[in-house]
């Protein structure tokens, strides 16, 4: 018969998070400080092991999540990984996002009070994971940005979802299509956080919200998060796997390409040239052209509109 018992932090294997249990809270630490704690699929995969290895420990009352380093608490998936891979092979974009959706529902379902730590910059992917926790303390100087439309994406692993439900409809859009940082004040002021606290205070204010929620009643808490997370699960249910599909499919396109291309290559994005080959009346969804081209040389079908020669033969295309 199975037991449903934690194990010891220390047994865990993790290459990419930090897991720590103590005092009646575990701490979950994203350890890629070098890529401002962006979250690959390995990540993914060990946050959730560490999170139903939490939620199964009775010794266990609170739940921490926070990033490595002063400079960044989560900064989203790791642009360089769907650059190289998923612009590729749009296919295994669809089976990354069952990870990212496990991980996600992992925490949400775990039972017990989750507080994130922000403890400098949260971008993309790392809002949705602040906003799956159920409190926040923010150091001072730190700022929240979506940047979903910026670099060939749609925020909807959480974002589209929550921010309306979060921060209101007028807010969310201004979020969601500006793309521009949220200061630790605004954050406040909209309920992305609950505390913003100087660097200096920001352990002391989260160690006193683990005691304040140690000292509940644990199936009464664990019943109270379940009953707020309605909205959330609500939203989240009924869009997330339609955000899977559309996601994977989106890959195929320019617009990724693009953006994460040149995300990685550290160059200004070509917003205007897309808008402006559309507006000609030429296609904006494909890197070379819609596949209309057939070579009369080789008979080779389905070149680019845009190429002058085949890609098979090398014969010119008339």
């Amino acid at each position: 018969m199975p037991r449903f018992t934690g194990k010891p932090a220390d047994s865990f294997d993790f290459k990419e998070i930090i897991y720590e249990k103590k005092d009646w809270v575990a701490t979950v630490t994203i350890n890629r400080p070098h890529v401002y704690n962006s979250y690959s699929t390995l990540t993914l995969q060990e946050m959730t092991e560490a999170f139903k290895d939490a939620s199964w420990d009775d010794s266990v009352a609170v739940i921490v999540l926070t990033g490595a380093g002063q400079k960044a608490f989560c900064t989203g998936g790791d642009v360089k990984e769907y650059a190289e891979d998923y612009t590729v092979k749009p296919r295994d974009y669809w089976k990354w996002m069952g990870v990212f959706v496990e991980a996600h529902d992992t925490l949400r379902n775990c039972g017990k009070p989750v507080i994130a730590k922000i403890n400098g910059i949260v971008a993309g992917g790392g809002n949705e994971w602040n906003m799956a926790c159920d409190l926040a303390v923010m150091v001072e100087g730190a700022s929240i940005q979506q940047v979903g439309t910026m670099v060939g994406s749609v925020a909807a692993g959480g974002a589209t979802q929550w921010l309306p439900i979060m921060v209101g409809d007028r807010r969310a859009r201004e979020i969601l299509f500006l793309c521009e940082p949220i200061p630790a004040d605004k954050c406040l002021d909209w309920g992305l956080v609950n505390y913003v606290v100087p660097r200096d205070q920001l352990d002391a204010k989260v160690d006193e919200l683990c005691q304040k929620l140690i000292n509940k009643f644990p199936e009464c808490t664990r019943y109270t998060k379940q009953q707020t997370n309605f909205w959330k699960d609500l939203a989240w249910s009924t869009t997330v796997g339609h955000a899977r599909e559309w996601l994977a499919l989106h890959f195929a396109s320019v617009e990724p390409y693009e953006g994460m291309k040149a995300f990685v290559e550290k160059r200004p994005k070509d917003y205007v040239g897309l808008r402006q080959k559309a507006a000609e009346g030429g296609s904006s969804e494909f890197l070379f052209g819609p596949y209309t081209q057939q070579c009369p040389h080789c008979g080779a079908k389905g070149i680019p509109s845009d190429f002058k020669f085949c890609g098979v033969c090398g014969g010119k295309l008339e």
